[in-house]
């Protein structure tokens, strides 16, 4: 199975991205992961709906010029579907057992997803109702993935 990872912005700070790097390296006995980072566009504060709104156009069609036709896309919206982590592990591997090589989650910048993705989504993932850093929920979401996969094994994966 391929992961990609579609996630707008950099990540700066030190911890998030050795973090990152820990899960990579955890999930390389399980699938190829592929980790796209975007550049995020500038948002002055006091920015109008309108400038929000083409801000996540031009980062929405980045995202979609970095999926690729074959992927499942599972996009973390806010609107989403809440799983279990048991559920999220149910997914991939129905997913890989129905014949879904290739997952692809987009995380958003901070201004959310635009339409255009969230029409391409087939599936949209929410880890809260709550508001998160979106640098944050990509070591929320590789910390799932990973903990998916434990659970696929039947390995142990609540420490």
């Amino acid at each position: 199975m391929k992961i990609t990872l579609i996630g707008v912005g950099k990540l700066k700070e030190k911890y998030l991205a050795m973090a990152v790097g820990e899960y990579e390296k955890r999930l390389s006995r399980y699938c190829t992961l592929e980790i796209i980072e975007l550049a995020d566009e500038k948002t002055p504060d006091n920015a109008s709906e309108v400038l929000e709104e083409q801000i996540k156009k031009k980062e929405g069609e980045r995202i979609l010029k970095a999926v690729k036709d074959d992927a499942y896309v599972i996009a973390l919206a806010i609107e989403g579907t809440m799983l279990s982590s048991e559920d999220l592990a149910q997914k991939i591997d129905q997913l890989g057992i129905t014949g879904s090589s290739h997952i692809t989650f987009i995380i958003g910048g901070s201004l959310g997803l635009s339409n255009e993705v969230l029409k391409r989504a087939d599936f949209k993932l929410s880890f809260s109702r709550m508001t998160f850093p979106h640098q944050l929920i990509r070591v929320f979401l590789l910390e799932q993935i990973y903990r998916a996969y434990r659970i696929i094994h039947h390995q142990p994966y609540h420490k």
